[in-house]
């Protein structure tokens, strides 16, 4: 006679229990007190040299990843204890590579906005001056010009060239230019420099030529592949459906390229550019050795020395005169202000992405 056999509840991941809601903030909290006490601890016995802030951040964190895995799995299941686990893993790495941003700006902040504010620094140049007084205004004109000049030359060039591989290029040709932005997006700013500088010290036979035009050359050299390589990318993103409808209405293929895919990607390649003067922008190396520095305004590209951000903060830094506290304060206030720059920059970008991109409608 056989014995009846009982059969046992089965165990599903997906209805097991459920942590409160508000468990991961007190576990991770509960997690920092812990490390803080053991560093305390630590401290009053001699052990280490004052409270280890970064330390007791850090180790509670990592008590936080165990004590939310094992809680999560003893009540929720091994499934969604992973789930807790790696979530916290990620948000961690999020949190670790959001430090050194926030430490370069709050530090940048802090010491370069007392002189930024001084009433000359945006209105006048360091003509004549010695110590303290002056400001940037030349350095910040000479940025604009010559990242702008950059910019105008190397956008057409390198979206040219990204439609050309995306839409037309087949063959050794498209090969070899794609080779060649590889090639150019890994080198180094100072070889871009010295590049422009034996170009036009050749042409004018010249060997101490400096002029603004030059450093437009050398960020145009860095620029182009950028705007390349994300131009590239945005028109691959575009449906390939669009196309065929065009094609299939009668359109050319010069006119769906300029009507239906470069709108749909706008957006991107509007980011990508700005992603590339953000690239160029603060270069020092090759503005330094083409462009030279300056303490005068120069409005003129084509004549003489003009200084740029990134070289009127390494001048300043480097050679400190007898008021050496006002060269350090001029240089995190540069600093500061070719950070404001970017960050204009790519505030017009979103906007610009915003206004020119597609509309979709239901």
């Amino acid at each position: 006679m056989s014995v009846p056999t009982v059969a046992r509840p089965l165990s599903n991941s997906l209805t097991a229990g459920k942590l409160p809601k508000n468990s991961p903030i007190w576990m991770l909290l509960a997690s920092w007190l812990v490390a803080g006490l053991f560093f305390v601890v630590l401290n009053v016995s001699g052990a280490t040299d004052g409270f280890n802030v970064i330390g007791t951040v850090i180790t509670g964190a990592l008590l936080y990843c165990i004590a939310i895995y094992v809680f999560s799995r003893a009540v929720e299941g091994g499934r969604k204890a992973t789930d807790r686990l790696v979530t916290a893993l990620v948000t961690g790495a999020f949190i670790i590579a959001l430090i050194p941003l926030i430490s370069l700006v709050g530090t940048t902040v802090i010491n370069g906005l007392p002189a930024a504010l001084t009433p000359t620094f945006f209105t006048s140049s360091l003509r004549n001056v010695v110590g303290e007084g002056g400001g940037a205004l030349h350095a910040i004109m000479g940025t604009l010009l010559v990242t702008g000049t950059a910019t105008l030359i190397s956008v057409p060039i390198g979206l040219l060239a990204a439609i050309y591989l995306v839409e037309y290029g087949r063959g050794r040709l498209a090969k070899g230019i794609t080779f060649f932005v590889d090639v150019m997006t890994g080198i180094p700013s100072i070889v871009a420099g010295l590049f422009a500088f034996a170009l036009f010290s050749l042409l004018f036979n010249d060997p101490g030529i400096r002029f603004g035009f030059g450093g437009s050359i050398a960020l145009a050299v860095l620029m182009i592949p950028v705007v390349v390589r994300s131009s590239e990318e945005m028109l691959k993103l575009v449906p390939n459906e669009l196309r065929e409808a065009a094609y299939a209405l009668g359109v050319p293929k010069w006119l769906t390229v300029l009507k239906v895919v470069l709108p749909t990607s706008i957006a991107g390649i509007v980011t990508g550019i700005m992603l590339s003067i953000a690239r160029v922008i603060g270069e020092t190396a090759p503005l330094l050795i083409v462009a030279g520095f300056t303490s005068s305004m120069n409005y003129d590209l084509f004549s003489e020395r003009m200084m740029t951000l990134p070289v009127f903060v390494y001048t300043q830094y480097a050679n400190q005169g007898a008021d050496f506290q006002a060269y350090v304060d001029r240089a995190w206030a540069g600093a500061l202000t070719l950070i404001v720059i970017v960050m204009v920059l790519n505030g017009l970008a979103r906007l610009i992405a915003k206004i020119f991109s597609p509309k979709f409608s239901r």
